[in-house]
């Protein structure tokens, strides 16, 4: 048999490379940056600084129900995450992904404290549901405006697309992408986590920093210039 290498396409070779790169320091980096949020997102979430605002509920609301099934693309942003960092090419361009990455969750805990929020009170039966029982024992209706869920998927969405596009992946690879990050939207509705404006205000706050980072940072080389499995880039903006 002969080895991958020798039939990959190009693109597949530079994902795979990408993928192998620092990815120790990538898996502890991700696990360093989510575990310091929660720190900051727990605290705000048990000890508000301000009286906490009720969200309403919308049409959109009404119209989507309490589905149990939700709870699995819900838990899978934790998976998700972990990919825009693992595309990044090399140390510089990892640590440029982490800052804007931590200057997203800083803008979202600034909210949380000067603006402390909770979806209303929803009548759920989660009886059959013992995922869910768990879930709002840790995860209380606290923090919800906006979400940072779909902050940071919204976020990682445009980074891997963005990266995608750069190594010339097909197209059902950004389509997944763009489905995944779909699907952890819905399910902050379905699960009954987060309520419409609270996605919307995660759509907006994501897209800006997403927009931003993408436009004040080291612009990568062309991939061609840099060589076989070797980073390289110049500085500049987007």
């Amino acid at each position: 048999m002969p080895p991958v290498t020798a039939t990959a396409t190009p693109w597949t070779r530079e994902l795979s490379f990408r993928l192998r790169a620092l990815f120790p320091l990538k898996v502890v980096g991700t696990t360093a940056w989510i575990w310091l949020f929660f720190i900051g997102y727990f605290y705000l979430l048990r000890h508000p600084a301000y009286p906490v605002t009720v969200m309403p509920l919308t049409a959109l609301d009404h119209l989507i129900p309490f589905q149990p099934a939700a709870l699995v693309p819900y838990l899978s942003l934790w998976v998700y995450v972990g990919v825009a960092p693992g595309l990044q090419r090399g140390f510089r361009d990892l640590l440029v992904y982490g800052l804007w990455a931590g200057a997203l969750c800083l803008a979202g805990l600034a909210l949380f404290y000067f603006w402390p929020t909770q979806v209303p009170p929803l009548a759920i039966d989660v009886a059959g549901a013992p995922g869910f029982r768990m879930l709002q024992g840790i995860d209380a209706a606290g923090n919800a405006c906006p979400s940072m869920h779909v902050a940071i998927s919204v976020f990682t969405a445009i980074w891997i697309d963005h990266e995608f596009r750069r190594i010339g992946v097909p197209l059902w690879l950004r389509a997944i992408n763009a489905a995944w990050c779909l699907a952890i939207a819905w399910s902050t509705l379905a699960t009954r986590q987060h309520v419409a404006l609270d996605v919307l205000g995660g759509v907006l706050l994501g897209t800006a920093f997403a927009w931003t980072s993408l436009r004040w940072r080291p612009v990568a080389a062309p991939l061609a210039a840099a060589g076989a499995g070797q980073p390289a880039a110049i500085m500049g903006r987007r």
